[in-house]
């Protein structure tokens, strides 16, 4: 069970890294203009999203799905632990505000690479947390899933507003994975298309 687990993640993975390759192709890395606040109200505007598609039975005025919100939760988390991560090798946010030239500098497979390290850390708690809790995620229904990543979501807020720090609680690079792996699971459970298309 759990080596089907593991390849459905990277299924979902691999797509979740295409989309951010090509994004970046339009975009360059504009996300590293984000302040942590603004990395949170981004995961915080695509969770409601997904709230509201539930509670109105995926009625919606534009054609994304839920499935596509959770894809996009999964790549600002990975921006977010990113920015997080001092030996990434990218420049700090706040230097890049200060001159933007820094963005056309930045070598694209530093950032790809930076990418698969946070992808890889991600999925290494996976295996240790579906060890220890035994595939309970089965058995959650999928509102509940939204519930826990707009739970944590909320979680970093607070963190942010005490300036990062924790008293006795786990910190943003852990609500941030757990949010991660609650996407995953949900699209498993949704059966989306992405496990089926050619990897």
């Amino acid at each position: 069970m759990e080596s089907q687990l593991l390849h459905q993640f990277d299924q979902i993975l691999h797509y979740c890294f295409d989309l951010f390759k090509h994004k970046h192709a339009d975009y360059g890395p504009t996300w590293f203009l984000y302040r942590y606040p603004s990395l949170n109200d981004e995961i915080w505007r695509k969770a409601k999203r997904i709230r509201t598609l539930e509670e109105h039975h995926d009625q919606a005025c534009i054609p994304e799905g839920r499935d596509i919100e959770y894809i996009g939760i999964i790549n600002y988390c990975i921006m977010f632990l990113i920015q997080l991560d001092p030996s990434s090798g990218l420049p700090a946010p706040d230097d890049v505000v200060e001159n933007l030239g820094i963005l056309d500098e930045i070598n694209e497979e530093t950032i790809y690479h930076a990418y698969q390290t946070q992808s890889t850390r991600v999925k290494e708690l996976l295996i240790k947390k579906n060890t220890d809790y035994g595939d309970a995620w089965r058995s959650m229904s999928l509102t509940s899933m939204t519930d826990q990543v707009i739970i944590r979501v909320y979680r970093i807020r607070k963190i942010l507003l005490n300036n990062g720090k924790c008293a006795v609680s786990e910190g943003i690079g852990a609500q941030l994975h757990d949010i991660i792996n609650y996407c995953v699971f949900a699209l498993i459970k949704m059966n989306t298309k992405l496990l089926t298309c050619g990897t």
